[in-house]
């Protein structure tokens, strides 16, 4: 089992003392591909998979999910959350176990997810207190200093609902200075280059490492060397990444990755999980969008 970085009280406690200054975002690796965002008090999560939910339901099949990472922190021990993301339907980007427990320890958080896939996020969360926002490629979501809006994603097709809705999107985030681009989970696909061009200067992109391997018999990602090169396309300023190191079936080595980096000049960080990363902004960095686009609403269920 790979021990957590930090964990329980001693990560709470690293969450707690984070600075409020308004050019620092600080950063955490949760695990898979979550990551607990923080700037200026307001905490966003990505993706959060908290639970060992899919380690029970495939404990007795042939593709068992064998856990090789441990658990840094439960979900009802994370506080002042106001924003959650699911990029699609997977139980370890979408998991009940994880967000029913997180909407009682933060009430009315906003769940920021692909149009097709609400109706079993309602299914999954069984009643709880949150607010669900339809998000894709054309929605844009403003709250004061954030902006969130969704990007394509190939995983491992493009598929879209009768209204041209992606059930698999990555998201861009903006707080304050800083512009962020999580993937979801996705191969490579053109669209996404061209949607974080028009977003802005990317500061810190999350990227899947773990590849697209057939016989492990599930939907596959980037592996390291194109997260890199896909870092590198967007040009952002800093490459983490994920996906990786959780489930002994589906998993791979971020070497590749590393080396790629290096031998692109891309800057990167790898996270152990449950560790920090303190971005400073750039004074020179543009406030400004490429394109308007049409704002979204947040529905309650």
């Amino acid at each position: 089992m790979i021990a957590a970085f930090q964990k329980d009280d001693v990560l709470l406690a690293d969450i707690a003392a984070a600075s409020l200054d308004e050019k620092t975002l600080h950063v955490w690796w949760l695990g898979q591909s979550g990551f607990l965002v923080q700037w200026r008090g307001e905490r966003m999560l990505f993706d959060p998979y908290l639970s060992d939910s899919l380690t029970k339901k495939y404990a007795q099949t042939d593709k068992p999910h064998v856990r090789i990472s441990e658990l840094c922190i439960t979900p009802h021990h994370l506080t002042r959350i106001s924003r959650v993301t699911a990029s699609h339907v997977h139980t370890d980007h979408l998991d009940g176990e994880t967000l029913v427990p997180l909407a009682t320890a933060n009430p009315g958080f906003r769940l920021y997810l692909p149009h097709a896939i609400c109706p079993e996020a309602l299914k999954r969360l069984e009643g709880s207190d949150v607010a669900l926002c339809a998000t894709s490629e054309h929605v844009q979501h403003s709250e004061g200093e954030w902006t969130i809006r969704g990007t394509v994603a190939k995983h491992n097709e493009v598929v879209r609902d009768a209204a041209g809705n992606s059930h698999c999107i990555g998201f861009l985030v903006q707080c304050g200075p800083f512009r962020l681009y999580h993937s979801g989970d996705t191969l490579w696909h053109d669209d996404i280059i061209a949607q974080c061009r028009a977003f802005g200067p990317i500061d810190i992109a999350f990227l899947p490492i773990n590849g697209n391997k057939p016989e492990r018999r599930v939907a596959g990602n980037l592996d390291g060397p194109e997260a890199a090169r896909l870092a590198k396309e967007i040009s952002a300023q800093i490459v983490i990444p994920c996906h990786y190191d959780l489930f002994e079936f589906n998993t791979a080595s971020p070497d590749a990755f590393i080396a790629e980096c290096r031998r692109l000049h891309q800057p990167f960080h790898v996270l152990r999980i449950g560790e920090r990363l303190d971005f400073h902004a750039q004074d020179e960095l543009d406030d400004g969008f490429a394109e308007p686009i049409d704002d979204g609403e947040c529905d309650g269920d």
